[in-house]
């Protein structure tokens, strides 16, 4: 033994221990493994040996309907740098459902107690319950069913950030859309400007219309300092969310619809929610009813076991209303749960319709746009000639401009709804990254 162990401690230094490629393959090995870092979880991950709710199974399995490109980042950056109290929430319910878990073993404490000559007594008690008409089992149930609320409450949570992200990176982009428009109609304006300048210097116009050239180029000035100031604003609120900054354009709208299966995360709050209450009401029915309780008491003065019945409560002339009103607990939550259903599904054909809505508007917006421009042409064309005043050609210019500006607004806006819609259904990120 004492030639091995030495053998053993010398090895490593010796120079054929080198030519071993089975014993520097596994030191490599071994090095890779420590070096590569272990994924991180879900919190939605359910531990092994828990029976698995199947809701928070829905919520792990819900996949985001951004599809790569600027959105996917943003909302990858949203999830980075999200640190929310829904999460730590989350962590404290599972871990009171793991101690709950554990509430059928028999519990073990130090009992104390002065004799009537002053001698101190120990002892230690053992209590196990043995018939409680349900109450640990239904207390388990609520510990489950409060996971379960936390989980909902962290994808609601995490589906508004990464929607207030994205809502602020839209709001960039409408007013970089924005203030290119409004500096392509500043540019028209600055030279029909000249033109009546030019016109009123040879006394052809009036200073009166130079006045209205000059008030509506203040106008565009206006709505280009205030659409670049949006921008502006928008991403600033969007780098202190993410802490990166995005400069990016539109990427179209997004492809989601009220046809998809998932539930909405009212609903499944509702659901939640509704277990929770049921089982507490199973708890407080189970405590107005006695119980059975076995109990050993082991010390230095002997030991003793026996049973006990009893309960937290006595009965008396109100018990009966108790319990019919704790039974009453039940169907008020599953008339919860169907109210809940009625409103998504209102909510999610409200939306549906909007979104549509918006579109029509878009199109319609888009092509009373085209027609003012050409419109527009075809007037300064007039008003080069005489045919035109000034006063007709800037306002056919200006309401040009207006529906233009009406287009880009629908457009932005369809996809604002398009958003909100996939927030309401939580799937504006996958359930295993969050």
């Amino acid at each position: 033994m004492l030639a091995f162990s030495v053998l053993s401690g010398c090895m490593p230094d010796m120079p054929f221990s080198e030519g071993l490629p089975f014993l520097k393959e596994r030191s490599e090995a071994k090095t890779e493994a420590k070096a590569e870092p272990a994924p991180l979880a879900s919190s939605f991950a359910q531990n092994k040996g828990e029976a698995n709710s199947e809701l928070i199974e829905d919520l792990l399995g819900r996949r985001s309907i951004l599809s790569g490109g600027v959105y996917q980042e943003v909302a990858d950056a949203t999830l980075a740098s999200a640190a929310t109290a829904a999460e730590a929430e989350l962590r404290t319910a599972k871990l009171r459902a793991e101690a709950e878990d554990k509430n059928w073993l028999p519990t073990i404490g130090p009992s104390i107690s002065l004799s009537s000559l002053g001698d101190a007594i120990a002892s230690l008690v053992v209590d196990q319950v043995v018939f409680d008409n349900g109450r640990r089992k239904a207390d388990r149930a609520y510990a489950a069913a409060d996971v379960e609320v936390a989980a909902v409450t962290l994808a609601e949570d995490v589906n508004e950030r990464v929607y207030t992200a994205l809502a602020l990176y839209v709001a960039g982009v409408r007013g970089d859309e924005k203030s290119t428009t409004a500096r392509k109609a500043l540019s028209k304006m600055h030279r029909l400007e000249q033109i009546v300048v030019g016109r009123v210097e040879g006394g052809v116009s009036n200073k009166g219309d130079q006045r209205t050239v000059e008030g509506k180029v203040h106008d565009l000035q206006s709505t280009l300092k205030t659409a670049g100031e949006a921008a502006g604003l928008a991403r600033a609120e969007l780098t202190a969310i993410t802490k990166k900054t995005f400069v990016g354009a539109y990427e179209g709208p997004l492809d989601v619809s009220a046809t998809t299966e998932d539930k909405p995360l009212a609903v499944m709050r509702a659901m939640a929610e509704a277990k929770r209450s049921i089982a507490q009401a199973t708890s407080e029915r189970a405590g107005q009813l006695p119980g059975i309780n076995a109990s050993a008491n082991v010390g230095t003065g002997g030991s003793k076991a026996g049973l006990k019945l009893g309960g937290d409560n006595t009965f008396g002339f109100g018990t009966g209303a108790r319990l019919k009103a704790i039974e009453s607990t039940k169907e008020t939550a599953e008339r919860q749960v169907a109210e809940a259903e009625q409103d998504a599904g209102r909510a999610l054909r409200r939306a549906e319709l909007r979104i549509a809505s918006l579109q029509r508007k878009e199109q319609d917006a888009a092509r009373l746009a085209k027609e003012s421009y050409d419109t527009y042409e075809l007037f300064e064309a007039q008003f080069r000639a005489g045919q035109r005043s000034v006063l007709e050609v800037i306002n056919i210019y200006e309401k040009a401009v207006e529906r233009e500006m009406d287009q880009l607004d629908a457009k932005f806006d369809v996809l604002i709804a398009q958003l909100e819609m996939a927030r309401d259904l939580g799937i504006l990120a996958d359930g295993d990254a969050i």
